[in-house]
């Protein structure tokens, strides 16, 4: 499965499915990264973390450890 965090920069990914439990879970929703959302990688820092992307119109910085939680294609 890959994942956010191992998307290319400068690539438009979907959102297959939200794994994780709970609080992490919502907190990812809340950011409005939910199922079938598109997503453009903008950036990704040296060391992987954080990733910048554009979600629904506005920039995101998501950690890298949440970015493992969101499975793409």
């Amino acid at each position: 499965m890959k994942t956010l965090r191992t998307a290319k920069c400068g690539e438009t990914v979907t959102v297959t499915k939200l794994s994780g439990e709970g609080a992490l879970k919502r907190r990812i929703m809340d950011m409005g990264i939910t199922k079938g959302t598109s997503i453009y990688v903008r950036k990704v820092a040296p060391l992987g973390d954080p990733v910048e992307v554009t979600v629904r119109g506005y920039e995101l910085t998501i950690r890298k450890g949440d970015a493992e939680n969101i499975l793409v294609e």
